[in-house]
């Protein structure tokens, strides 16, 4: 059976898996929310994420630069049209809502690249390396690490 126009892919999952489980809807919905929710806080936090017989999502970096360009570009005439003096009211608070969603947009990005264009390199074993090193360049390090209380 194909989805139907109708239905989000949420909602198909769930109506086609409640009866092949024999669970109700309502357990099912709460254990796709959770997959949905977890796929997005992984994907927040990797440049990929692979759902295994779904297929594999990856953060494209290039594309992120040219987004985060257009939401500037889009922040600037937005506060143009706000230092405009004929700006009605209800044009102003449109406006002021735009401006607060492209911000909010700007600094949901923000975290996966940063201002200068470059890529946060991943640094994953960096400070284990670091401090193994200065672990050993000298004995008064040594003898702190042993006179310390383990807990």
């Amino acid at each position: 059976m194909d989805k139907p126009i109708s239905l989000s892919v949420k909602d198909y999952l769930i109506r086609r898996l409640a009866p092949k489980l024999m669970t109700s809807e309502k357990t099912i919905e709460a254990v796709v929310n959770h997959q949905f929710q977890s796929a997005n806080e992984a994907m927040h936090s990797n440049k990929t994420v692979e759902i295994s017989g779904f297929g594999k999502f990856l953060f494209n970096d290039g594309k992120a630069l040219r987004k985060m360009d257009t939401y500037k570009n889009i922040e600037k005439a937005l506060l143009n049209t706000l230092s405009k003096p004929d700006l009605t009211e209800a044009k102003k608070r449109a406006t002021l809502l735009k401006l607060g969603t492209t911000r909010s947009n700007i600094e949901l990005l923000k975290p996966r690249i940063n201002e200068n264009h470059q890529f946060f390199p991943d640094l994953r074993g960096v400070e284990e390396q670091l401090s193994a090193a200065q672990e050993d360049q000298g004995s008064d390090t040594k003898d702190q690490r042993i006179k310390a209380p383990h807990l």
